[in-house]
């Protein structure tokens, strides 16, 4: 099959519920080839973040798009027009319990370990949370002698509950 011919179903999720420019995105990325490393590499920004974009999950500036446009071969002014200025994400999970198996792993590693990793962050910092919005997110695969092994990590400030 020729990188021509690849083609994303717009009307399945995720992309379903998003404006139909994610789904070329998609389309532009398995295209060309291009992980979303190379093209965080291309627009300075981290993959994870990059990921989070395609999936409308982080919002672009003009320049961001411009650069998108030029690497992935889409016309900025279809960009612009459905993710532009005006544009807001929806930032979320979804449904709840999540149907995808990675997403659900992700959902069950949250209500196993939550409490628990509650409790060492108020051990360690106070009474706060972690802020999702001044957050990296890293993913790395690591060898072991039993299967290759996931390593999530959040770097996220840590926000004190007020007191008033």
């Amino acid at each position: 099959m020729s990188q021509q011919a690849l083609k994303i179903n717009g009307n399945v999720e995720p992309f379903s519920e998003l404006p139909s420019i994610f789904a070329r995105l998609a389309e532009a990325k398995a295209q060309k080839g291009l992980t979303f490393e190379a093209i965080g590499k291309a627009i300075d920004h981290d993959e994870v973040w990059v990921a989070a974009l395609f999936y409308g999950q982080a919002k672009a500036t003009t320049e961001e798009l411009v650069k998108l446009s030029e690497l992935l071969g889409i016309p900025i002014g279809s960009l612009t027009a459905e993710i532009g200025e005006h544009w807001t994400p929806r930032r979320g999970l979804g449904p709840v319990p999540p149907q995808d198996p990675v997403l659900y792993r992700l959902f069950e590693g949250v209500m196993v370990y939550g409490t628990p990793i509650k409790a060492l962050i108020h051990e360690k910092f106070g009474d706060g949370i972690m802020s999702m919005i001044d957050c990296k997110v890293n993913v790395e695969r690591k060898a072991h002698p039993k299967g290759d092994r996931i390593v999530l990590s959040f770097d996220g400030k840590f926000l004190p509950y007020l007191k008033w």
